[in-house]
């Protein structure tokens, strides 16, 4: 009787775990839609790498108020998706929220954390990859002085600019730092006009290289750049094919990468909740290099970029972090 009983468990046990296996994911996307060419569309790479190694489905949603937000996650659970995958801070309410509701469905947030048993976090170190493209940044100017456009005003953003800063500045100690945000609502996201106008503020006050950290409002900072002969800096995604000839680099977070391994362990069953951490050394961040800038990268800056990144890998150089202390080195 024994036997049976422990037979029937394992049984249970296995169907449970084969329900997992055949599940569906799910991803809901942030404000600026799936294919803002930055921060969503490298989640939608992810996604769509997954479905293409695993002949998997999936199912997406795309955010256009924070009103839909729980909604979008309590009917991807009430329709069985597993895990189902939040892109972005903004979804943590809602999954604070529908989590506990659905114990058995995995919840994953990239760019926040939820200390919930089903929820797995991944957050990146931006200020890593920020570093290394501020140091690019300061090699490449001929003025001395650099510019940053962020999307939202939040610390997350301050991280991005933060470590742009330090680079910079290790590279040039004399080089000055222009910023400005685009705005505090989640619009800020998605204003590619909006975008152009802080680039062509910051060329117009001597900067001639723009590191953008807005998303899809990035796309005209990257026009601006090009309008004025300038050199812009893409994020997230890469982005050097956007603006051939004018994007000096981009500051790789790999998101793709980050939803392709969840949806990937979860139906492998290697799946597990609690915090995630990627920078330089777990290969979460990073500076692209490909046939669209390298021309505009001399050997003298590889090595110098690549020196730096050896030193925050091995320690030598800890960048700081804008959000242990809201609060940006001078």
């Amino acid at each position: 009787m024994k036997t049976l009983m422990q037979a029937a468990f394992a049984a249970g046990a296995l169907c449970l775990a084969a329900s997992a296996a055949m599940a569906e994911p799910a991803v809901v996307y942030d404000a600026g839609g799936k294919f803002d060419k930055s921060f969503n569309e490298a989640a939608y790479n992810g996604i769509e790498k997954f479905k293409k190694e695993t002949g998997s489905s999936y199912l997406e949603f795309e955010v256009q108020a924070d009103a839909q937000r729980e909604q979008a996650f309590r009917k991807m659970a009430q329709r069985g998706a597993d895990p189902i995958i939040g892109i972005g801070f903004s979804q943590e309410s809602a999954i604070k929220k529908v989590a506990p509701e659905f114990p058995n469905i995995r919840f994953v947030i990239i760019d926040s954390v939820v200390d919930l048993p089903n929820v797995q976090s991944i957050v990146f170190k931006e200020q890593e990859g920020s570093y290394l493209v501020g140091v690019l940044a300061a090699l490449a100017s001929k003025t001395g002085k650099v510019g940053f456009v962020g999307g939202m005003d939040i610390p997350l953003i301050s991280r991005f600019q933060c470590g742009y800063a330090q680079g910079a500045k290790a590279a040039n100690p004399n080089i000055e730092v222009l910023a400005n945000m685009t705005g505090t609502t989640p619009a800020a996201w998605n204003d590619p006009t909006r975008g152009a106008e802080l680039a062509k503020g910051q060329f117009d006050r001597g900067a001639d290289v723009v590191f953008a950290a807005a998303g899809g409002t990035g796309t005209g900072v990257y026009q601006a750049a090009k309008d004025n002969g300038k050199l812009a800096i893409g994020v997230d995604s890469n982005q050097n094919h956007l603006q051939p000839g004018t994007m000096l680099t981009s500051m790789l977070k790999r998101v793709d990468v980050a939803v392709y391994e969840t949806a990937k362990a979860a139906k492998d069953g290697t799946w597990k909740a609690g915090v995630t951490v990627l920078g330089l050394k777990e290969g979460g961040v990073d500076w692209a290099l490909d046939e669209h800038n390298k021309s505009l990268i001399t050997d003298d800056m590889k090595a110098k970029v690549e020196a730096a990144k050896a030193d925050i890998v091995s320690g030598k150089v800890e960048v700081h972090d804008y959000m242990s202390d809201n609060a940006c080195p001078n």
